[in-house]
């Protein structure tokens, strides 16, 4: 059969299959590029859309991500109600359990920048199946582990990390993969939204279970949880496999076909659309040190102010249970994990107005660039290009030093409020105020840090997890020795004096960000040759 009868036949059975996601959801401008490429109308002039997915669809596929990366702080966190009952079990001390929390957040740390790297390579369904697989054997083994065996809690506990953390990169990466940067802020918004309910659920749902049944069930529930959530998303169970892969180097914009096990076998979302003019494949890049993007210099500035923030953050959530126990000893352990609720909604509740602030800002910006843009041609209003000017740092930044302010205003406002020993409403409060305030920050500056690398956007997310980490768990072994020795109210007041000090490295990133940007991708281009167009990043 010749070359131009086989593609008569692919065109006619292009045209004859139902598109299932077309009856989800109305076609958007993208596809409607798609159809006019088709059907031969301008061809010359018609450009590929960024993404084949409708807006529709890429909001369920970032809410499948948010789901996904939930496993990450949601496993962390189920697991401290039950320490003191697993250091009867083992018969070790609450210092020597107290290390497997350790040793977990420093997985935890590092395990995404192997497997986030990993994935801008290979791609992201794959990996993703690789790390849901690994946490859910793990907790297998732990709900199994014998208590003479202190040794190999520890090693399952760093499994357990290693297979859950990764999920958070990962979902980074998908978001990099099919958006813009001008819808990138409000995906990013809803995307943290299982990221920050985790913490919040995770003790209460870990105390039931202990208490209810045993401290074995919880892993029982994880290992039953993250397979059957494997199982819906990868393993291909007909009618409930959803989620396609959109790496851009294996997929290009969705419209290039890829092997099986990128493909779900009930293609529900994303289904290919098949054209006459072929998705563009970028380059597959080469497996790369993803260390090496610390040594960017607004990169660096941008994981060391979130790192700040995180870990002031994680020392305020860490010290709630000894706080509020001593301050208010009626409350029951029940009680004293539903506290954690007050910080969890405030976060959900920064997911969404974040994500919409940023996205406003953006749109702010870009208009008011507009007519500059007509005078001068080389001014890039669409930041997708290696050759963008757009100020996409002030774009993401601008709310963060007013944030920053309502935030240090509120952990002063909880730490003596604490110490003055008054209503509990008070601390209550206040938390949902800090934790709207803190996810705000920290969704803006991971959005910029996503813009500034968008084709490694799973290695820059790992990066910044590793940062957030390692700052987190050092501020959680300083924390309780500072509020001993300075008190609840001069501790939080510190605290927020690190939030303050770090807080001009944001005018910084504003100010010299763009000049970085610009002299990176210089330095890209003449290493690639000037017949060559390379990435941002």
């Amino acid at each position: 059969m010749s070359l131009a009868t086989r593609q008569h036949k692919n065109d006619e059975s292009a045209r004859e299959a139902p598109d299932v996601a077309d009856t989800l959801a109305p076609l958007s401008q993208h596809d409607s590029a798609l159809h006019d490429a088709e059907s031969g109308k301008d061809n010359d002039t018609v450009e590929m859309p960024h993404s084949i997915f409708t807006p529709k669809e890429k909001w369920f596929l970032v809410s499948l991500a948010s789901l996904s990366a939930l496993f990450s702080p949601f496993t962390a966190n189920i697991y401290l109600p039950i320490i003191p009952t697993i250091s009867k079990d083992f018969h070790k001390s609450i210092e020597l359990i107290n290390l497997t929390v350790t040793m977990y957040m420093i997985i935890q740390g590092l395990a995404p920048m192997f497997w986030g790297t990993l994935s801008d390579h290979r791609g992201r369904r794959p990996i993703m199946i690789t790390c849901l697989t690994t946490l859910s054997l793990s907790c297998v083994g732990l709900a199994l582990v014998p208590t003479s065996a202190y040794w190999l809690l520890m090693l399952l506990r760093c499994f357990q990390a290693a297979g859950s953390a990764s999920t958070y990169a990962l979902g980074a990466g998908i978001i990099a993969d099919i958006s813009t940067p001008a819808e990138r802020a409000g995906f990013i918004g809803i995307y943290g939204v299982g990221p920050m309910v985790g913490p919040t659920l995770g003790p209460v749902i870990g105390g039931v279970l202990s208490q209810r049944y045993h401290w074995r069930a919880i892993f029982w529930f994880l290992c039953i949880s993250s397979a059957l959530w494997g199982l819906v998303l990868f393993l291909q169970v007909p009618f409930f496999s959803f989620l396609p892969e959109t790496l851009r180097a294996i997929v290009g914009n969705g419209s290039v076909p890829a092997g099986r096990i990128y493909t779900p076998l009930m293609p529900i979302v994303g289904r290919h659309r098949v054209t006459k003019l072929p998705g563009e494949l970028p380059p597959r890049k080469p497996l790369t040190n993803p260390f090496t993007m610390l040594t960017y210099p607004d990169v660096f500035i941008l994981l060391f102010t979130n790192g700040t923030f995180f870990a002031v953050f994680y020392g305020v959530t860490a010290s709630l249970s000894t706080s509020f126990s001593e301050v208010y000893p009626h409350l029951t352990q029940t009680e004293l994990g539903l506290c954690f609720l007050g910080i969890g909604g405030g976060m959900l509740i920064g997911t969404v107005l974040s994500g919409k602030l940023m996205d406003a800002n953006y749109r702010k910006i870009r208009d008011n660039l507009a007519p500059q843009a007509q005078t001068e041609p080389k001014k890039a209003i669409d930041p997708g290009s290696p050759h963008d000017s757009f100020p996409i740092e002030r774009a993401r930044l601008l709310i963060t030093p007013y944030l920053v302010a309502v935030y240090t205003s509120c952990v002063i406002g909880y730490g003596w409020s604490l110490q003055a020993k008054v209503s509990i409403a008070v601390p209550l409060i206040l938390q949902i105020i800090m934790g709207a305030a803190v996810v705000s920050m920290m969704n803006a500056i991971t959005a910029l840090l996503v813009d500034l690398v968008p084709h490694q956007g799973s290695s820059i997310t790992a990066c910044n997890n590793v940062v957030r980490c390692l700052m987190g768990a050092g501020m959680v072994t300083v924390i309780n020795p500072i509020i001993s020795a300075m008190g609840t109210g001069w501790a939080y007041v510190f605290l927020c004096g690190l939030c303050v000090l770090v807080t001009p490295l944001i005018w910084v990133e504003v100010r010299w960000g763009p000049i970085w940007r610009e002299r990176r991708l210089k330095a890209r281009q003449h290493t690639a040759g000037p017949s060559h167009e390379v990435p941002p990043a």
